[in-house]
């Protein structure tokens, strides 16, 4: 096993020896997995408001791409200018 850096983020916990050996464990065997599962299980599907809900548009320009963006979609999806 590779050395820890010793970084500290301000409000997360630090990982305990036992926790690295979990997470080590868990690394060990999805990399014995078969590339196939590993794909299958690499990709959640989340519904994205308002993208999710046409099954396509189309823009004349990026300007009014961007326009619908901003007014249409979430913040937190981040299509805005500023996140």
């Amino acid at each position: 096993m590779t050395a820890m850096l010793d970084i500290s983020i301000e409000g997360l916990p630090v990982p305990t020896a036992e926790d690295l050996r979990a997470w080590e464990a868990e690394f060990e065997a999805a990399a014995r997995r078969p590339l196939r599962t590993r794909f299958r299980y690499a990709f959640i599907k989340t519904h994205k408001p308002v993208l999710d809900d046409a099954s396509y548009r189309s823009f004349a320009t990026m300007a009014e791409y961007r326009a619908w963006c901003e007014e249409n979609l979430p913040s937190w999806l981040g299509y805005g200018r500023t996140v």
